[in-house]
């Protein structure tokens, strides 16, 4: 009697299209798939939530739209509101300048340049330009972490790709949740960070293979990124560490050895970059003094400090944000919220401080730049921040993701290790965010 042979089945199209020797691809199914899901988690909640911002924003267009959000409209909540609003009318209170100059910046030019082509840019529209902006600068921001893993760890062997891989795919499933969905600026912070972060990490390259002209127009260019990232979110200055860092280890250099024509003129580039990202801090300061320092008789009391700024008096005055400031009782469970991603931040700045290193420019000692502004980020966010925004905030740096797939995949090895952070990690960030669209679409905390 013949035996049977066993039926050969087909791979299932998930199987087929998420595969290492298709990375892009993969990534891109994994990415609108899962965003698909979220938009209908979202847009699926019932009526206006508890609080009816929305509404109002709405109605003030059109009256018939109060009862009836949809849509885009669905993810204007919390900050949100107020990043529409002002995209549309500009700054009209002093307590909306808490919310980056740069994000609403970019939303009213779409906004002008639909009103320009004859077009409707009411609530909806603006709603939908921003909704449309987050899905595609986090689209963007997942392949820049891509191209930056792969600077760092190499991407020669199967275990490399897949290093970058899983790092640039946790990037999708990041806890900010909804919120790299919403008319946020978490998603084009991730991006310009992200990127930023590869253009200096290949400007260290460049650096080890002579290339000095492309090593420094690399610099600048990530510099300029790190700007508009600090515009968007006043977070993004961070990451002007990196020059901090380059500038205190080619000054040590120079005294320690005599200036070099190389050293000196890398130095200078740094010390532009610098300044350059300080600019993003400094910009709207500048225009905000302008507006209630130069033109109003009765000054603002912020414009008698020493170093005017508008963005810190807001923050302590209208928002009470400050040193110690979150630290109350009612706030306990934002506190314990925040503490898995807090406790991940922290433990993955401590992972890249102790990892070899073999010279100052390469790609590895990237690790040691990324860990100081990432550990600032979760220092800040536990002692001066309402401390539940790190969960989102963190999505634009890649430590912690690189941090979580090492545990998992070892460079030295071709066999997965058996890491039950990272799958603890997949499945908590999985939960986490489809429970917080639900939240986030019915207008319900945290925020």
């Amino acid at each position: 009697m013949a035996s049977v042979q066993p039926t050969t089945r087909p791979p299932p199209l998930f199987a087929k299209l998420l595969r290492l020797d298709n990375p892009i691809g993969s990534l891109t199914l994994a990415f609108w798939s899962w965003k698909v899901l979220l938009y209908i988690v979202v847009a699926a909640c019932p009526g206006l939530g508890y609080d009816t911002s929305t509404s109002l924003i709405s109605y003030a267009a059109d009256p018939s739209t109060a009862q009836s959000l949809s849509g885009p409209l669905k993810f204007a909540r919390w900050d949100s509101v107020y990043f529409l609003d002002i995209a549309e009318k500009g700054y009209l209170f002093e307590q909306e300048w808490a919310f980056g100059w740069g994000y609403t910046k970019l939303l009213s030019i779409f906004v002008s340049g639909i009103r320009l082509s004859g077009g409707d840019a009411g609530p909806a529209s603006t709603a939908m330009v921003g909704v449309v902006l987050s899905h595609v600068a986090h689209y963007l921001s997942v392949l820049a972490l891509y191209r930056l893993s792969a600077n760092i760890f190499g991407h020669a062997t199967a275990t490399q790709h897949l290093i970058c891989f899983l790092s640039a795919a946790l990037h999708i499933i990041s806890p900010a949740g909804a919120f790299l969905s919403a008319p946020y600026g978490e998603s084009i912070v991730s991006l310009l960070n992200m990127t930023g972060f590869y253009l200096y990490s290949s400007s260290l390259i460049a650096e080890r293979n002579g290339a000095t002209r492309l090593r420094d127009i690399r610099v600048l260019t990530s510099a300029v990124l790190f700007a508009v990232a600090t515009m968007v979110r006043s977070n993004g200055v961070l990451s002007g560490f990196l020059f901090a860092y380059d500038a205190a280890v080619l000054a040590w250099k120079i005294l320690a050895r005599g200036p070099t024509l190389h050293a000196t003129v890398r130095l200078a580039v740094i010390i532009v970059s610098g300044c350059i990202v300080g600019s993003g801090i400094v910009i709207p300061q500048i225009l905000a003094y302008r507006m209630y320092c130069m033109s109003r008789g009765d000054l603002r009391p912020w414009c008698e400090w020493t170093l005017p700024s508008i963005y810190g008096w807001v923050q302590s005055h209208y928002w009470d944000v400050g040193f110690l400031r979150y630290w109350t009782i009612s706030n306990i469970p934002l506190f314990l919220l925040a503490a898995p991603m807090l406790a991940i931040l922290c433990r993955s700045s401590l992972w890249a401080l102790q990892s070899p290193s073999s010279s100052s420019t390469s790609p590895g000692s990237m690790l040691v730049r990324l860990a100081v502004p990432q550990g600032l980020l979760a220092v800040m966010a536990f002692t001066s921040y309402h401390v539940q925004i790190i969960n989102r905030i963190s999505s634009g740096y890649p430590l912690w993701y690189w941090y979580l797939v090492t545990s998992a995949v070892d460079l030295g090895s071709s066999s997965p290790k058996q890491s039950r952070t990272l799958v603890a990690a997949v499945y908590s960030m999985v939960a986490y965010a489809l429970i917080q669209g639900v939240l986030f679409g019915s207008f319900l905390p945290p925020a």
